[in-house]
């Protein structure tokens, strides 16, 4: 004879949990995460294939359905942009993630965004974001050196330190961030160091900060303009140059540049050193600038090229402008940003040391 009652007090005591429950949700920020492929959506064979796999098969409802803990961080959803292995990522790729982003931030409704991508060409999507996104919300690019069947896979930490990141006040105006191995990176800054330790990605400057079981720790901040104080603006954005890279080498022959040359807006030279130009390379690239064409000295050393003006080249007389600490990949996206505009050498040189 009890049971209505008890079955009264039960109703009244789900009603309760689900009011606490929606509660909770609109305390919570709101991300958004969008998909574009890469390891972290890979899939091996077995779980001892941790180098070996095919990148971009799972789609980001499933990312997200085998991460239940983010839903204490924040309420997600996820938008599946693309699904392709990032060294397929075209300029028109670039271009439509960025408008995306761009387009989210502006809602009222969205705190975040995090980018899921695959490493190989990660570091030059959160630069381009980091040059042309105006936004002080937080964007967090996010990718993973195993697929999720792997042992010891590091997807799934990497995307909840990701969310928690684009979920905190506390990484509001610091650009365009990158959360691999508990690291929060500066997307201007980080490369991919080596393709196959989880830890493959690194500054030459060093992390910005740690994350420690969802806790965010941050040691330094950018300098370099980006986001809300860059002159560049994604929405007003439709198409961008071409701009090619050279690579220097011991017997490297000036044919070399002169093939890239034709066509681009822009050739950047991946120098040995200090951004060093072969002595038979030197006119190829002097015919260039000639032409019109912008020629831009960066440095093909690993995690630490940093090239100075008029030392290895003189680069005042030549017409030429440095990369400052830009790995060539990266010369190349802040290239064809600033490109977008009608620059000279000086103006172009400006931009470099700024961004």
């Amino acid at each position: 004879m009890h049971f209505p009652s008890r079955i009264r007090a039960f109703a009244a005591g789900a009603a309760l949990l689900a009011a606490s429950a929606i509660a909770q949700a609109q305390q919570l920020p709101n991300v958004v995460i969008l998909a574009t492929g890469g390891t972290i959506a890979g899939a091996g064979a077995s779980a001892a294939n941790s180098a070996t796999y095919a990148a971009a098969k799972v789609p980001v409802d499933k990312l997200i359905a085998g991460l239940p803990e983010i839903s204490k961080v924040a309420n997600v959803k996820g938008e599946q942009t693309f699904q392709i292995a990032s060294e397929s990522f075209t300029n028109d790729n670039l271009l439509v993630l960025a408008k995306r982003v761009s387009a989210l931030a502006k809602q009222s409704d969205v705190d975040g965004i995090v980018v899921t991508h695959g490493t190989d060409t990660l570091e030059e999507t959160a630069y381009f974001l980091n040059l042309v996104v105006r936004t002080d919300k937080p964007i967090v690019v996010v990718g993973s050196m195993r697929p999720g069947t792997a042992l010891s896979a590091d997807g799934a930490l990497n995307l909840f330190d990701a969310v928690n990141v684009a979920a905190s006040k506390d990484a509001k105006g610091k650009g365009v961030l990158v959360t691999m191995n508990d690291e929060i990176q500066s997307g201007r800054d980080v490369a991919k160091a080596i393709n196959i330790k989880t830890e493959a990605f690194k500054s030459q400057w060093g992390p910005l900060g740690m994350i420690v079981e969802g806790k965010n720790y941050w040691f330094r901040a950018p300098v370099k303009r980006h986001t809300t104080q860059s002159e560049f603006n994604i929405d007003e954005i439709t198409a961008l140059p071409q701009v090619d890279i050279a690579y220097g080498y011991g017997n490297v022959p000036a044919s070399t540049v002169e093939a890239i040359g034709k066509g681009a807006k822009a050739i950047i030279h991946a120098g040995t050193g200090n951004g060093s130009v072969a002595d038979r390379v030197v006119p190829a690239l002097q015919k260039l600038r000639a032409d019109g064409v912008q020629v831009i000295r960066s440095s093909r050393v690993n995690t630490g090229g940093f090239v100075l003006r008029n030392a290895e080249q003189p680069d005042d007389k030549y017409d030429w402008v440095v990369a400052h600490d830009l790995n060539p990949q990266k010369a190349r996206i802040l290239a064809m940003v600033a490109l977008t505009k009608p620059l000279s050498a000086a103006d172009l040189q400006r931009v470099f040391w700024e961004y």
